[in-house]
């Protein structure tokens, strides 16, 4: 099993800082982002005692049992009664049906989540890709992990289509951890910190003329360009859409002590 070494660190994190999700999937994940806030406090309720972020506890939820709150986090199975596929027989404590709350602390602390304390990004998406297993990069290594990456612009074709069996040309249908992550951290749900060092401000200036303004409904010259470099500070997760609105903004005063120009609360 892989380490989490420097190099594959600097690996996450560039990948994350890049993510852009496919704009065919945006409402798509959209959606499901919305879901997870909404359960917040409940995943919260659960994530607090063992020490996890709530987001890592949701997005769990959401690639092992599609958000069910009848089901299992450890497979997906029905409350109603203990596991029946791997891992079977849990929870071993308890007589069903069991609360979501119950199971899930009992499937976390099973998959060593209670014991895990690196909760950078680095941190998170190695214990993702590790709990899905390393066969994309022992056996496929030009393909990343669509357990991570389905639905950005990581990640085009190619997945296990059952245990062993490989498709070059087959497409996952489900959207990745990762990608999740990227919309809750775009949406100021998560402190999770960016480290990209590319800066793209002196072409969002010459593209805009020098005049980068607040325009919510409409992709501004140099708009893009504006987010690339903001999106290179600590905390900072914007789509790069090239629309400057309220989020754009708020990063840009967080960088440069004030709102666009136009922003009606400057």
């Amino acid at each position: 099993m892989p380490t989490l070494t420097p190099a594959l660190r600097q690996e996450y994190q560039r990948l994350f800082d890049t993510c852009q999700i496919a704009p065919a999937r945006q409402s798509e994940v959209n959606a499901l982002a919305g879901r997870l806030l909404d359960a917040r406090d409940r995943y919260d309720s659960v994530a607090a005692p063992l020490g996890l972020p709530w987001c890592v506890v949701g997005v769990i939820h959401a690639m092992e049992a599609s958000l069910g709150f009848d089901r299992h986090l450890h497979n997906g199975d029905p409350l109603s009664a203990r596991t029946v596929q791997v891992p079977r027989g849990r929870p071993r404590d308890g007589q069903p049906p069991f609360t979501w709350e119950e199971s899930a602390a009992d499937a976390l602390i099973l998959d060593g989540y209670a014991t895990w304390t690196d909760w950078t990004l680095p941190g998170i998406l190695f214990k993702w890709e590790s709990y899905n297993g390393w066969g994309y990069r022992k056996h496929h290594p030009h393909v990343l992990s669509p357990y991570l990456w389905s639905f950005s612009n990581h990640y085009q074709r190619g997945k296990y289509v059952a245990d062993g069996t490989w498709s070059e040309t087959a497409v996952s249908r489900q959207v990745g951890a990762a990608a999740i992550l990227r919309r809750l951290a775009e949406l100021g749900a998560t402190d999770i910190e960016s480290h990209t060092t590319d800066r793209k401000l002196a072409a969002a200036l010459k593209k805009s003329g020098g005049a980068l303004r607040y325009a919510p409904n409409k992709v501004s010259p140099g708009g893009v360009e504006l987010q690339q470099f903001l999106n290179q500070f600590p905390g900072i997760f914007l789509r790069e859409d090239g629309k400057l609105g309220p989020r754009s903004s708020d990063a840009y005063r967080r960088v440069f002590g004030h709102y666009l120009v136009g922003d009606p609360r400057a």
